[in-house]
């Protein structure tokens, strides 16, 4: 669960899982400072930091000697009926064919990934 507090006059959030801390705020065109991530950015971020642990998760399981992996997502909402991430994925190492196809196949099994693409609904409690 991830708290998110807004006290000031501004848009400025501070979201906590109760360990840790980070802000979220909106950009100076929209009224925000600039001080912390965008909300669709804590989106992107959640696809593309599991996606990157799940690709380490399966190299360690399969033995293969990946030196490290970055994952930029873009996300693009153009058309107002669909939401796209766009997943560029980079994986550094030795790595054969095989290995390659093994790690980008795991990619498409992130936790994150999955929740994301089923159908959501919200369901909000308003408390006074």
């Amino acid at each position: 669960m991830v708290r998110c507090e807004r006290t000031g006059p501004d848009h400025l959030v501070r979201f906590s899982n109760g360990s840790f801390e980070a802000f979220c705020d909106a950009t100076p065109d929209k009224g925000g400072q600039g001080h912390g991530f965008r909300p669709h950015e804590l989106l992107e971020a959640a696809l593309g930091s599991c996606t990157a642990m799940i690709i380490g998760m399966s190299a360690t399981a399969h033995n293969i000697p990946l030196e490290g992996v970055n994952v930029t997502v873009d996300l693009d909402r153009e058309d107002p009926a669909t939401t796209a991430f766009l997943v560029d994925i980079e994986l550094a190492g030795d790595l054969d064919e095989m290995q390659r196809t093994k790690l980008l196949r795991a990619a498409k099994g992130c936790p994150v990934r999955k929740t994301l693409g089923r159908r959501i609904e919200f369901r909000e409690k308003v408390k006074a």
